[in-house]
């Protein structure tokens, strides 16, 4: 999830808009009366978020307008492909956040899930050490990926096995393309929305987001209670991107693609082993 000065202006704008607007509707939220503050508050504090004084912004809103607003570096990501899971985050925050991927934005992501848990894994050591000194109050973890974007024919064809579309959690699955290696807090957590922004997917030798793509995918299968997973997958005009989030986030889990951007609404398999992997997708007639 790294960075580059592209359009600066227009991106710039955009953060200091969802950002400006996330925090006046916090502010709204904590001093307009209502029916159902008190519940409605209690409840967002059972989930993780912590509270603060009518009228005063949350530390971590403050700081990320103050640096979007100074700083000459903007995201990869477009305006528009941003406001998508801007909006998600809107509704679903405070919620558990896993982000593949770890840069200049993070402190935006981090934002927007305020009161929440975000947690970013980086494929690169010496970056997660840059932007910690930075953004301290980023939590990130470093993961090593096994795989190449040269090998995503032959991992694409072994991700259609029997052993690849039976839902598990990944760490004990026999899967090929199952991340086993992720800290252990990555799964202990059922997560509400995953971004996968990384790792490095440009050249044939870089590891590529096969392997991330699928999953994310089992750990929304996984999930208990019938939960639905907000599943993001940047950089779709990319082959790899293109194909692995079609054949394992499924077609017909797709809500939208914005740009370069396709968010996926993935159900938990776990109640209804009958379920299939992929939902049928109807075609016109």
């Amino acid at each position: 999830m790294r960075v580059r000065a592209q359009n600066p202006l227009n991106l710039k704008l955009l953060l200091i808009i969802v950002t400006t607007s996330s925090l006046l509707l916090f502010t709204l939220k904590s001093t307009l009366p209502s029916s159902s503050s008190p519940a409605g508050f209690l409840s967002r504090k059972a989930k993780g978020g912590a509270g603060c004084s009518p009228g005063k912004l949350p530390t971590s809103v403050a700081e990320a307008l103050v640096h979007y607003t100074t700083s000459s570096i903007t995201p990869q990501q477009t305006l528009k492909e941003i406001s998508v899971t801007a909006r998600v985050l809107d509704r679903a925050s405070p919620c558990n956040f896993l982000v593949f991927g770890l840069g200049h934005d993070s402190l935006m992501w981090h934002s927007l899930n305020h009161g929440g848990r975000t947690v970013f894994l980086e494929e690169d050591a010496a970056w997660i050490e840059q932007i910690s000194r930075r953004f301290p109050m980023l939590e990130s973890y470093h993961v090593a990926y096994g795989s190449r974007v040269s090998e995503a024919r032959g991992l694409m064809e072994a991700g259609r096995g029997p052993e690849c579309t039976a839902v598990a959690d990944p760490r004990y699955s026999m899967c090929q393309l199952a991340l086993k290696g992720l800290p252990s807090i990555v799964y202990g957590v059922e997560w509400d929305v995953i971004m996968v922004d990384a790792p490095t997917g440009y050249y044939d030798e870089a590891p590529g987001r096969m392997s991330a793509i699928y999953t994310a995918g089992m750990m929304a299968r996984n999930r208990h209670g019938g939960a639905e997973t907000h599943v993001f997958v940047h950089d779709v005009n990319r082959e790899v991107e293109d194909q692995f989030s079609r054949e394992f986030l499924c077609e017909g889990y797709m809500r939208k693609q914005q740009g370069r951007l396709r968010h996926f609404l993935v159900p938990s398999h776990r109640d209804d082993p009958n379920r299939p992997f992929c939902p049928l997708v109807r075609t016109a007639a």
